[in-house]
């Protein structure tokens, strides 16, 4: 099911043993496009201090009640390792995090979630050595790539030819935890109309220019099925979409990409 990342923030988040906070933020990896943990702003209850979930952990998100479910005990999260959030996190700082709960590096795998489609097929202790653990790391970019969607909305955007509008939201599949579309408000270029872009046409995000840039003209920016937020995206709006600007759907290129992987591991 597709949903904004705004309607997510402000949810509770529900423990096995009570309420430990509200979504605060959505930290996505801008190469993948992944939503890989939310901030938790716990109040009270922590002094303030803000802790980090894996949608690994999430089992069920509820709307009517206006919560996520999250298979972990107040305990657990109350003494999770503390992550600096004004700094960028590192994957040596996820690493100490997943470690803390026994899940898979989620980095480690041909599929969005490493070695599974979905978060929940992480939702199982590692069996990996500690010392391989730290060997992967150690084999990583310290830099894990990962932006705040809090941040990032506001950035402009920078198509081939020129600026163009501004992210104003994400679309996030929130059974895959992936953001499937940036919504951009063109208010300032084409009065009145939004539009929706694949991540896959994203080319970078530059935090030093406040700006993301994609592969695709102004003008077929400009052209594109207009997106109403009041009516949900089906599947035929989202071919219309893609033979618009020309690309395979995200659907495709992930089989594409699955069989891929498959004929070089043989």
């Amino acid at each position: 099911m597709f949903t904004h990342a705004k309607r997510i923030q402000g949810l509770t988040i529900r423990a096995k043993d009570g309420d430990i906070g509200t979504v605060d933020e959505l930290y996505f990896d801008d190469q993948t496009w992944g939503i890989r943990y939310i901030t938790v702003e716990t109040g009270n209850w922590l002094s303030g201090r803000k802790v980090l979930i894996s949608p690994i952990s999430i089992i069920n998100l509820n709307w009517e009640a206006k919560c996520l479910d999250v298979a972990l005990t107040m305990q657990q999260v109350k003494d999770s390792p503390d992550i600096d959030l004004h700094r960028p996190v590192s994957r040596q700082h996820e690493a100490q995090y997943l470690g803390y709960y026994g899940y898979p590096y989620y980095w480690d795998g041909p599929y969005m979630w490493g070695q599974a489609y979905y978060p929940t097929g992480l939702a199982v202790s590692s069996t990996i050595a500690v010392d391989e653990l730290a060997r992967r790391v150690q084999a990583q970019s310290n830099d894990s790539h990962l932006r705040s969607n809090a941040a990032v909305n506001g950035y402009h955007l920078e198509a081939k030819d020129g600026e163009i509008g501004h992210v104003d939201d994400f679309v996030v599949d929130d059974y895959t935890w992936a953001i499937r579309y940036i919504e951009v408000a063109t208010h300032n270029w084409l009065p009145g109309k939004k539009v929706l872009l694949s991540p896959s046409w994203v080319e970078r995000v530059s935090w030093e220019e406040s700006k993301v840039f994609v592969a695709a003209t102004c003008e077929a920016i400009r052209t594109c099925p207009e997106y109403d937020e009041s009516m949900p995206i089906t599947r035929e709006y989202e071919n219309r979409l893609y033979f618009h600007y020309g690309h395979a759907p995200y659907w495709i290129e992930e089989v594409k990409n699955e069989a891929a992987f498959a004929s070089s591991a043989r």
